[in-house]
C-alpha cells in the first residue's frame, strides 16, 4: 500500500515529463576519461561487511552497510567501482544482501544506506520522504570520495571514486532515478531501477546507461510504470522483464528469475563500470526464461544492443 501511494504521487510528474568488519560466505569504453579500475575480475572474491553511520548527530543520519571484495586481513588489493544501493519502503539494506553481496563478490564495493524515514523501524515513517532520498544518496557519494583518502579507514585507497553506479528496489528504484537528474556529477556512470520508476527531472544530465528490472505481474508498481520511465531515458537503456514476476520475489535465491536478474545486473555493472565488452554481449543471453530482454540505443554509445535489435 505504501508503494502504491508513492506511485500515485509520482505518476503525474512522471507522465508530465514524457564500523565493524566481518567476512561473509566485466569494450564498451568508459563514458568519461577517468582512469579505469582495471579489468573486470575473472574470479569471485570472498565478501567482507563494514558498517558506519554518516552524520550520526545530524538531521538525517544514515546508517550504511558496505559489502566489499575481501582478502585475508581486510579489503582485497586494488580499487573497485562503487554501487550505492537504495532499499524500498519498510525495508533495510540487510534484506537485499543476497544481491548486494554477490555484486561485491563480482568486484564491486556496494554501499547501502538505511534511509531515516522509510526504513523498517523508522521512528517517524514518512513515505513522502522518498523525494529527499536522492540527496541522501549524493551525500553518501561525497562522503565516500572523502573517505577514500582518509588515513586509517579500512576502505581508504580501495574505492574507484570516478566510477559509481546507483541501484535500488521499489522506492529505492525511484530514489535511483532521482539521482540521475540534470547536472549530476559524471562520476555517477550507470543506474539500475528494480520494480521502480522515474521522478520528475530524472534521466537528465551526463549520459548514464540505465537497466530496468520489472515483473510483468507486479501488483504494487505496475510494469507500465517501469516502461514509462524506460521510454523517458535518452538511452542507452535495457529492460529485463520477469514473466509472471511480482514486486520482488525474483530477488530471493532459488525463486524464479533470481539467477537471470543476478546475471544481467552483474554483467550490466561489469560493462558500465569496468568497460567489459564480453559482459555487454552476454546481456541478451542472460535473459533466459522466465525473463525477456529489450534495449534501446542512445548517445554517446550506440552499440549497446549488441546482438539484439533495439526495442
Amino acid at each position: 500500500m505504501w508503494v502504491r501511494r508513492l506511485v500515485a504521487a509520482t505518476m503525474t510528474a512522471l507522465l508530465a515529463g514524457c564500523g565493524t568488519a566481518t567476512v561473509a560466505p566485466g569494450s564498451a569504453p568508459g563514458f568519461r576519461s577517468a582512469p579505469s579500475a582495471g579489468p573486470a575480475p575473472a574470479t569471485a572474491y570472498p565478501v567482507g561487511v563494514h558498517t558506519f553511520t554518516l552524520d550520526p548527530g545530524g538531521a538525517r543520519p544514515l546508517p550504511v552497510t558496505v559489502w566489499y571484495p575481501a582478502a585475508r586481513g581486510g579489503v582485497a588489493p586494488g580499487r573497485f567501482p562503487v554501487v550505492v544501493f537504495s532499499h524500498g519502503l519498510d525495508s533495510l539494506p540487510a534484506l537485499h544482501a543476497p544481491l548486494t553481496s554477490r555484486w561485491a563478490a563480482a568486484g564491486f564495493v556496494v554501499a547501502a544506506p538505511a534511509y531515516p524515514h522509510t526504513r523498517r523501524g523508522a521512528a517517524r515513517f514518512t513515505r513522502a520522504d522518498v523525494r529527499h532520498q536522492p540527496a541522501d544518496g549524493w551525500r553518501l557519494i561525497r562522503h565516500l570520495v572523502r573517505l577514500d583518502t582518509r588515513r586509517g579507514d579500512p576502505l581508504a585507497g580501495h574505492l574507484d571514486v570516478a566510477r559509481f553506479a546507483a541501484a535500488g528496489h521499489s522506492a529505492g528504484g525511484f530514489t535511483t532515478a532521482g539521482m540521475l537528474t540534470s547536472g549530476h556529477p559524471p562520476r555517477l556512470r550507470a543506474g539500475i531501477v528494480i520494480a521502480g520508476g522515474g521522478l520528475a527531472g530524472a534521466f537528465a544530465g551526463p549520459t548514464a546507461p540505465v537497466l530496468f528490472v520489472h515483473g510483468d505481474a507486479d501488483p504494487v508498481v505496475g510494469v507500465t510504470v517501469g516502461r514509462a520511465a524506460y521510454a523517458r531515458t535518452p538511452g542507452p537503456a535495457g529492460f529485463l522483464t520477469v514473466a509472471g514476476g511480482d514486486h520482488g520475489s525474483y530477488l530471493t535465491p532459488g525463486r524464479p528469475g533470481f539467477a537471470q536478474v543476478l546475471a544481467a545486473t552483474t554483467d550490466f555493472l561489469r560493462w558500465a563500470l569496468y568497460g567489459d565488452r564480453a559482459a555487454l554481449r552476454r546481456l541478451p543471453t542472460d535473459a533466459t526464461l522466465p525473463t525477456h530482454w529489450s534495449c534501446k540505443e542512445g548517445p554517446p554509445v550506440n552499440a549497446f544492443c549488441i546482438g539484439r535489435a533495439p526495442s
